[in-house]
């Protein structure tokens, strides 16, 4: 964000969604009734199996077209690889999981490109389809929208515990399922109801992502904090003081336009935290909102909690309470 601020910026007719709001992908007009959704993102292994690392990694992108409402077409793999100190195998592994979910989003992968490096690092450029005239950003947000969330925070604190071995594998599980898990039901729910803005829940963390949508949208978001839903010993983590760096980049990207109240500073530290391959946070008409939850069951999220409401902007752009 920092470096996108200093950067001139590009302006073209056909660029419906640029770098202003900082959403979740680019999108550009090719006809009155097409559009590309174009993201991509790679980062090194968060867990040890090459292929659900793949997987991961993967969904982590799809995820990026889907926010916007839209549907993924191709990929293109990104790869930093040691291959003079580790196995090929360990790639082939990885590429297949990046396969799978990208077949599972009903795309396909198309190439890609590869460096040696002296760590792993794999990710997508995810290139989707949009009807220009239903666009979903995050600078849309209306005051008296809820607060829909569909996935449980908690993957950033479970994998950094993961890594320093203080839980055992069983214990993150449920947390590599939410990873796997493609936000494609969360689209097909938002495009059937209507919402009014929607992003997802990546490295900025649930904090920093609403925070986004606050600032585009010139509103405040309200965050019931103890309605969000976690991942099973999160907080028991946090409170050990096992969180991400991503933590403090949040916090101090928010400044003092964040407002904590009485919150439990182990779960704001959990909000603020990194989250791989999150949920949406969805901004929906009050009026909708029961529709919504039951058209996101029908589609089967992994949660669909009102965590929140979008409020008049005051000095603090989030509230937590």
């Amino acid at each position: 964000m920092q470096v996108l601020r200093r950067l001139p910026p590009n302006r073209h007719p056909d660029l419906l969604v640029g770098t202003e709001h900082f959403d979740d992908a680019g999108v550009f007009r090719l006809d009155d009734h097409t559009a590309l959704v174009q993201t991509l993102d790679f980062f090194p292994p968060l867990v040890d199996d090459p292929f659900v690392f793949g997987q991961i990694a993967a969904a982590n992108a799809l995820s990026d077209v889907y926010a916007m409402g839209g549907t993924p077409l191709t990929a293109m793999n990104i790869v930093g690889f040691p291959d003079r100190d580790l196995s090929m195998d360990i790639l082939v592994d990885i590429l297949r999981g990046g396969h799978e979910r990208v077949t599972a989003a009903g795309a396909v992968i198309v190439g890609g490109h590869s460096v040696r490096d002296s760590e792993i690092k794999y990710g997508l450029s995810i290139t989707g389809r949009i009807d220009p005239r239903r666009i979903l950003t995050n600078s849309a947000a209306k005051i008296g929208d809820r607060l829909v969330l569909t996935k449980p925070i908690g993957s950033g604190v479970l994998t950094t515990a993961a890594k320093k071995g203080l839980i055992q594998p069983e214990d993150l599980i449920e947390a590599i399922e939410v990873m796997i898990h493609l936000n494609r039901g969360g689209r097909d729910a938002m495009v059937e109801v209507g919402v009014h803005a929607v992003t997802d829940i990546t490295g900025f963390g649930l904090v920093g992502h609403a925070f986004e949508i606050a600032d585009g949208s010139g509103v405040s978001l309200r965050i019931d904090a103890a309605s969000v839903p976690l991942l099973p010993r999160t907080l028991e983590l946090a409170r050990q003081g096992v969180v991400t760096r991503a933590n403090q980049s949040t916090r101090g990207h928010v400044g003092n336009r964040l407002h904590v109240g009485d919150v439990e500073p182990a779960l704001v530290d959990v909000l603020c935290d990194a989250q791989t391959s999150g949920g949406l946070l969805i901004c929906v008409p009050e009026d909708r909102t029961g529709d919504l939850i039951a058209s996101l069951a029908k589609h089967g999220t992994p949660c669909r909690s009102v965590i929140g409401e979008v409020t008049e902007s005051d000095r603090y752009a989030i509230s937590l309470t």
